[in-house]
């Protein structure tokens, strides 16, 4: 497994194991492995196999798949100035951010204006993302308790699933918005309603 997917795993492990108040003596058990493997799994030290995955998955009580899947823990910021570039058949090419899991997308070009107080946005459901593209401009945008300031070209994934900021420095801000949603029911409300941000 690539560094990337190990910690994805890394952090789901812990996530799921802390929300339903297990220690690791207790998840072992449940899941059927040795307490050490257990360990080295979550501390990232450790290249599971498939099959102690579905067991811890089974003592979690969730699918590999979701282990496998981003639920929106992570804060994740790309500045324009050290983002590699590489080269393809039509010029180059720089990835911002790679997601796993199913659900819902959207896409939205977002100009915020000036002079305004920052637009707090309520938390939207859980595991939601947003991943925010500055393509002019400064922008304050991120958890309200972990703000970041973007400039032209840098880029920000953070949790939708906490209350969120956004607020334009200096003059107006134009970003590419993307928001990613676990997966919901078809033609659910919360897929057709609302806006991110």
């Amino acid at each position: 497994m690539s560094v990337q997917t190990n910690e994805l795993i890394t952090r789901n492990i812990r996530r799921f194991r802390v929300e339903r108040d297990l220690s690791l003596g207790e998840l072992s058990a449940l899941a059927g492995i040795s307490k050490q493997t257990l360990s080295k799994v979550e501390s990232g030290v450790g290249n599971p196999t498939v099959e102690t995955l579905e067991r811890i998955g089974h003592g979690l009580g969730v699918s590999v798949a979701r282990l496998l899947t981003e639920w929106g823990t992570p804060l994740h910021v790309s500045r324009a100035a050290d983002a590699p570039w590489r080269p393809v058949s039509v010029g180059r090419i720089r990835d911002l951010d790679r997601i796993y899991g199913s659900g819902y997308v959207r896409t939205h070009v977002v100009r915020v204006e000036p002079g305004r107080e920052a637009h707090v946005v309520g938390a939207h459901g859980f595991g939601t993302l947003h991943q925010l593209y500055v393509v002019s401009g400064t922008l304050e945008a991120g958890p309200t308790d972990a703000v970041r300031q973007l400039g032209e070209g840098d880029f920000l994934r953070f949790p939708g699933d906490s209350e969120h900021t956004f607020r334009a420095v200096g003059g107006p801000a134009v970003a590419h918005l993307t928001t990613t949603a676990p997966q919901v029911p078809q033609f659910s409300p919360a897929v057709d309603g609302g806006d991110p941000a």
